[in-house]
């Protein structure tokens, strides 16, 4: 059978350092008829164990140890004693949702998952978090990236950027190395592309991003965002 992607879309509160911040979350599954991987099973695994119905799931991917993407890891991993994979550099953040175990595979860049007729590259993509990864599907035109970059841009945690010169030098230097038309599929909000987002990439480095608002007037971007956030865009900047 071939491959393909389904979304499946949960809702929930979520508590980051005292603050509740209602979310909505995509958790992506790949597969044919007879077997899936799922990629950022959030908090109702109900719901997503529907989605899947009879077929085997061989693994739960989590591009972030935060409690969205990890929520409901454990439950759908289980059903079919499918292992579960997380960067390794998460797994402080996974303790927080999990504290009672771990993930069974410690993912690192350039891994490999095969579902179906398809195979899912690891992509380390940080930034929102330390272990933050990607996940390219080349066969089916689509990368699963997490927070790291979604439809609106790069991503935030909390309203805020935690890691922003990791990010957009993961950004900058991985994910727009991909073909223009490649689906981006994050786990918050609609799909759009590489090729739609690109473009705004030197407005992002330049520090559109963090520019702050006075008064409502627009007072341009940062004149050096790359050396104020410490961006490396070729191994040579200093």
């Amino acid at each position: 059978m071939t491959a393909r992607i389904e979304r499946v879309v949960t809702e929930g509160v979520v508590d980051i350092d005292g603050t509740e911040y209602k979310v909505e979350n995509n958790t992506w599954i790949v597969g044919d008829d007879d077997e899936v991987i799922v990629i950022d099973a959030s908090r109702d695994a109900d719901k997503i164990l529907e989605q899947v119905g009879e077929r085997e799931v061989l693994a739960v991917i989590c591009t972030a140890g935060l409690p969205d993407h990890v929520g409901a890891a454990i439950e759908v991993a289980s059903r079919d004693e499918a292992v579960v994979a997380l960067h390794p550099k998460d797994k402080p953040l996974w303790r927080e949702t999990w504290s009672e175990t771990w993930p069974d595979i410690d993912m690192e860049d350039d891994g490999i998952f095969e579902v179906a007729d398809v195979q899912l590259d690891v992509m380390e993509t940080p930034g929102i978090t330390p272990g933050g990864v990607s996940l390219y599907c080349e066969a089916l035109g689509a990368v699963f990236t997490g927070k790291t970059l979604q439809a609106d841009g790069p991503g935030k945690l909390a309203g805020e950027y935690p890691g922003l010169a990791d990010q957009l030098t993961a950004i900058g230097g991985r994910l727009f190395t991909l073909p223009g038309d490649t689906r981006v599929l994050a786990v918050h909000g609609d799909e759009v592309t590489i090729g739609d987002l690109e473009p705004h990439f030197d407005d992002w480095v330049s520090g559109s991003l963090t520019r702050v608002d006075t008064d409502g007037e627009d007072d341009g971007p940062l004149s050096d965002g790359t050396r104020i956030s410490g961006i490396k865009l070729s191994p040579g900047d200093d």
